[in-house]
């Protein structure tokens, strides 16, 4: 027969057991890109510094690869409350406001600087678009710049017509219109097949990209287009951040601006690293010839146009204030 004394002592280590898990917050957090994507490996390690700055008190658990919801469901699931946090290509939200394409307006941003130089600048009108949704940024992280990948050299915009241009947001919807090509979506883990297939003939997209879904098995050319930097945001649900405690909430920006910071060199190291990756892969890196990149230039002076009146007063002071 057990003691008094045990079974007050028992009772107590449950008590205090279940204190604390009750203490304990779990976030599932969806990710669209595979585990070995530096975006990927940025937001792991945001996730390990909010564990060890709050004592374990809040973990946030890495889905990567569209594992728990695809890429175009995971911004919908974190306004939704299905999961507290999640991470998306910003761009992909283009449809929804102007400004969460800001940052793929080609050729308006060229390099790192002038990219940070955009997101500086932004920030506040995406912070406020995302406040109006009940959601909260934490981070931004741009990926290299954009190339142009292809089964063949492409000379000049004449080149692209008719072809089936990969898109994965409005705005490369647009750019594929405007060259004569033929947009086609198609999602990052099915490139492979729809180049083999024949459902897409050419794609915009960084060198990352390209090395992650082995483009040499299915394409020859990448033209270093330098187009523009789009950026991956990580965002959260503003009504699971205020359930949070103060300590938590504290613990969850300040890695964020940690994961931010850290990103911004990971993408540049990634540029380099990635772009002789695909030149060891046999893939002929080349820039683009002055005849294509007046015509990409055109198309995009027509986007950014097209843009501001949509973007209205906020999107065309965002512009101004970018070209001072």
């Amino acid at each position: 027969m057990m003691s008094w004394t045990r079974v007050v002592a028992v009772a107590l280590l449950s008590v205090a057991m279940a204190g604390a898990g009750q203490a304990q917050t779990s976030w599932d957090m969806p990710t669209p890109y595979p585990d070995g994507n530096f975006h990927t490996r940025n937001a792991a390690q945001f996730a390990a510094d909010v564990d060890k700055a709050t004592g374990g008190s809040l973990k946030i658990k890495i889905h990567s690869a569209g594992s728990l919801f695809k890429h175009p469901e995971i911004k919908r699931s974190v306004r939704q409350g299905t999961a507290p946090i999640g991470e998306i290509l910003q761009s992909l939200a283009g449809n929804e406001a102007p400004v969460y394409a800001a940052d793929s307006l080609p050729f308006l941003a060229t390099g790192y600087d002038a990219a940070k130089k955009l997101y500086d600048v932004q920030k506040p009108y995406l912070e406020k678009q995302l406040a109006s949704e009940g959601l909260m940024l934490l981070y931004a992280v741009p990926w290299p710049p954009q190339g142009l990948y292809a089964k063949r050299e492409i000379n000049s915009v004449n080149d692209l017509k008719g072809v089936k241009f990969r898109t994965y947001n409005p705005t490369i919807g647009r750019i594929a219109s405007l060259a004569g090509a033929i947009p086609t979506q198609i999602e990052v883990p099915d490139l492979p097949t729809a180049f083999a297939t024949g459902r897409v003939d050419v794609m915009i997209t960084s060198a990352s990209t390209g090395v992650d879904t082995k483009a040499q098995d299915y394409l020859t050319h990448y033209i270093d287009t330098q187009a523009w930097l789009p950026r991956n945001i990580v965002f959260v649900n503003k009504a699971a951040f205020d359930k949070l405690k103060p300590n938590e909430q504290k613990a969850l920006l300040d890695a964020a601006k940690v994961a931010e910071d850290r990103g911004w060199k990971a993408s540049q190291e990634e540029m380099a690293i990635k772009t002789k990756a695909l030149q060891d892969a046999k893939i002929v890196v080349m820039p683009p010839s002055a005849e294509l990149k007046a015509g990409l230039t055109k198309i995009g002076e027509t986007i950014a146009t097209e843009w501001a009146a949509k973007a209205g007063p906020d999107g065309q002071k965002m512009l101004q204030d970018f070209k001072k």
